[in-house]
């Protein structure tokens, strides 16, 4: 353990809608809820305005639209995500060369050895700073925790949320644990918090109370030392700047049940070269080849094939992924199916034993599709509009799709950096309307708009001109209220 609080945890809040929100200035005070948007989808992330009502990230999203039918739901635009992650994790590393990013939007960062801090006055300083950045560089907020190790800091920042900074003071950090309830500790979920509850252990405190020998007769050898070491504030381990990827993997869940064998044998196909893009992306190639499948009963069956050396063929990885569905029985209809690839290398051998032409079956199944129509064919942008699609129109500008249908498209014009926009209806092929990229959230010098304010010049060096992938991107919103309850004064934790 350190002496001074140099470890920062940084959680941006409510991520995924706060992007939403700052990008659609239509949707800034209203209740947003990002997730799948199918009858089995769930919530990835809710604004703060939609969590006054109850709705909370991994809760089917039939229930979030019962408790808040008036807001705004959203698919995920992870290009654009990742685009606004980028800027903050370079924020992150201009203060240490040791980031360790959990997701998309929370890192752990060792201010110690960047040199950014070396006591609790410094750390807070570097914690302040990091927030009025990010703010100036991307119009986000985050939460900020310092402490002196990981799991301190990933509690202080919990604390700080929304938009805050809390500072645990090395020597106080078992004061501060012992009230609170097991399941802040990492690695205690549902089923340990109901065993130990049961065992009359609610507390931190309880815990370190029931001493070490308790613990592992309770969870075992492993389970028990970690949970006893952490009750007594003890965690020694490092911000590690690269986590090593031990899979890549992709999966669909089907808003119907798939009992087609064709189709699901399409499917397969179509997640097999899914993943093999991430793998070329990452750089990785993999010698496993793994397929998931969960029938309509919720029973999850996993099916394995280990190659001879690794690949990223895709005609391979196909091949592969086709001789594991053969040993799946689907009669009753699936509803979710995934590839994934571990046994990951950062090379390729040549498997000389493995077909890299698809198995007649295959390429029966997939001439038959093509005959039936089933094959899937691109439809032409200008009269395939999707909700939320950046668009710019010739005479009225930006905007994004609100919704089509009946051969209309509804657009609202506005930009992140405008009021919000008036709404117009076109004809689906209008060839004044073109789909676009999305707009940085705030302006840099390339956008031809003066940044202002505190951090401007950081905020015009990282913000500027990023490319996100809008053309495509799927977003659906129902219409929210002019006003609501909740737009103000959120405190739910993210």
């Amino acid at each position: 353990m350190r002496n001074a609080p140099t470890i920062l945890h940084l959680d941006m809040d409510a991520f995924f809608a706060s992007v939403e929100q700052a990008s659609k200035p239509s949707l800034r005070g209203k209740a947003v809820v990002v997730g799948g948007l199918g009858p089995r989808g769930v919530v990835a992330t809710a604004s703060y305005e939609a969590r006054v009502f109850g709705v909370h990230s991994a809760m089917p999203m039939a229930q979030a639209r019962r408790l808040a039918p008036n807001a705004a739901y959203l698919v995920p635009r992870f290009g654009l995500y990742r685009a606004v992650s980028e800027q903050v994790m370079a924020l992150l590393r201009e203060l240490s060369p040791l980031v360790e990013p959990l997701s998309l939007d929370e890192a752990f960062v060792d201010l110690e050895a960047g040199g950014a801090a070396r006591d609790e006055e410094s750390a807070r300083r570097a914690g302040e700073r990091l927030r009025a950045d990010i703010r100036a560089v991307t119009g986000l907020t985050g939460s900020v925790g310092l402490a002196a190790s990981k799991m301190l800091a990933k509690i202080a920042s919990e604390q700080a949320k929304p938009d805050g900074l809390v500072l645990i003071e090395p020597g106080t950090e078992r004061a501060l644990l012992g009230p609170m309830s097991v399941r802040t500790l990492p690695g205690v979920g549902p089923a340990t918090g109901d065993h130990l509850r049961r065992a009359g252990i609610s507390t931190v405190q309880e815990l370190a109370e029931a001493g070490e020998d308790e613990l592992v007769r309770l969870l075992g050898k492993a389970h028990g030392h970690a949970l006893y070491a952490m009750a007594l504030a003890r965690d020694e381990r490092p911000v590690v700047a690269e986590r090593e990827t031990k899979s890549v993997s992709v999966e669909d869940t089907y808003d119907v049940d798939i009992h087609d064998r064709l189709r699901v044998g399409l499917e397969v196909q179509r997640l097999a070269d899914r993943c093999v893009r991430r793998l070329r992306e990452a750089g990785l190639s993999g010698r496993t080849i793994v397929l998931k499948v969960r029938r309509y009963d919720f029973s999850t069956l996993t099916r394995s094939e280990t190659l001879r050396g690794p690949t990223d063929d895709p005609a391979v990885i196909r091949e592969a992924a086709a001789r594991l569905l053969d040993s799946v029985d689907t009669t009753g209809g699936v509803r979710l199916l995934g590839v994934g690839v571990s046994g990951l290398a950062d090379y390729t051998q040549e498997d000389l034993f493995a077909q890299a032409m698809p198995s007649p079956a295959v390429a029966e199944v997939q001439e038959e599709a093509a005959a039936e129509g089933i094959a899937e064919r691109p439809e032409p942008a200008e009269r395939h509009w999707r909700a939320g699609q950046d668009v710019r129109h010739a005479e009225y500008g930006p905007g994004w799709v609100q919704g089509s249908g009946l051969g209309r498209v509804t657009v609202r014009f506005e930009t992140p950096l405008s009021e919000p926009g008036r709404v117009r209806t076109f004809l689906v092929d209008d060839p004044a309307l073109e789909p676009a990229e999305p707009l940085p959230l705030v302006p840099g010098p390339s956008d031809g708009v003066p940044p202002e304010g505190p951090g401007a010049a950081r905020g015009a060096e990282h913000s500027g001109g990023f490319r996100a992938g809008g053309a495509g991107l799927e977003v659906e919103m129902a219409r929210a209220p002019e006003t609501g309850p909740g737009s103000e004064g959120a405190v739910a934790r993210a």
